[in-house]
């Protein structure tokens, strides 16, 4: 997993290393949250998407273990006159059981090694309440052959047998894997493969 420092260095120039606006895949899914759906993003870095995801009216704690991305982040916040609960925090080191969500949102949180992202995966899902949601996205392993971004390690990136088996017994709701052009910042640009997963915890 990389550290703070190698975030911060990515956070750290005046421009929004991802762009200032939300992941398609969050624009395309947010319709499944109400105003006032409790929800948590973690490995969210400069805030594009809890930002977007707060001004929809939805109560958004968001976590990330840079400085330097919380920061900015908060700036943005302010910019667009939203609340978000931020946290510094490692995602391998939170605490998923402190608190049940209405929805748990991964977007490109794909620096994690496989057993640390099988950890994080089960956090995920002990968070999410009975009937919420959990919604990951991310690059499918051909895209270390694209080069248009990631951490250029196919084995830490999904597939959505793995996503799947990850949330054993859960309803999917979406289940993608496609190609797409993508424009996010100076740090996702041209042609990506992606995977886009929502699937609903059982019970009520």
């Amino acid at each position: 997993m990389s550290g703070a420092g190698f975030w911060d260095d990515r956070f750290g120039g005046a421009d929004y290393a991802y762009g200032t606006a939300p992941a398609a895949f969050l624009e395309r899914e947010a319709g499944r949250l109400k105003a006032g759906a409790r929800v948590l993003m973690p490995a969210d870095g400069e805030g594009r998407n809890s930002v977007f995801l707060a001004g929809r009216g939805v109560e958004v704690e968001a976590m990330d273990l840079s400085p330097k991305g919380i920061a900015k982040a908060r700036a943005l916040a302010a910019a667009r006159g939203v609340q978000v609960a931020f946290h510094l925090a490692d995602i391998t080191a939170w605490d998923w059981d402190a608190r049940r969500y209405d929805a748990v949102i991964g977007i490109f949180m794909q620096f994690l090694a496989p057993p640390e992202r099988a950890r994080v995966l089960a956090g995920i899902g002990r968070a999410v309440a009975p009937g919420g949601l959990a919604m990951l996205h991310g690059y499918a392993p051909r895209q270390v052959g694209y080069g248009t971004g990631g951490p250029g390690a196919a084995e830490n990136l999904y597939t959505l047998d793995l996503l799947r088996d990850a949330f054993p017994g859960w309803d999917v709701l979406v289940a993608r894997d496609y190609d797409a052009e993508i424009a996010e910042g100076s740090r996702h640009v041209g042609r990506s493969a992606l995977i886009d997963f929502v699937a609903r915890r059982p019970g009520s």
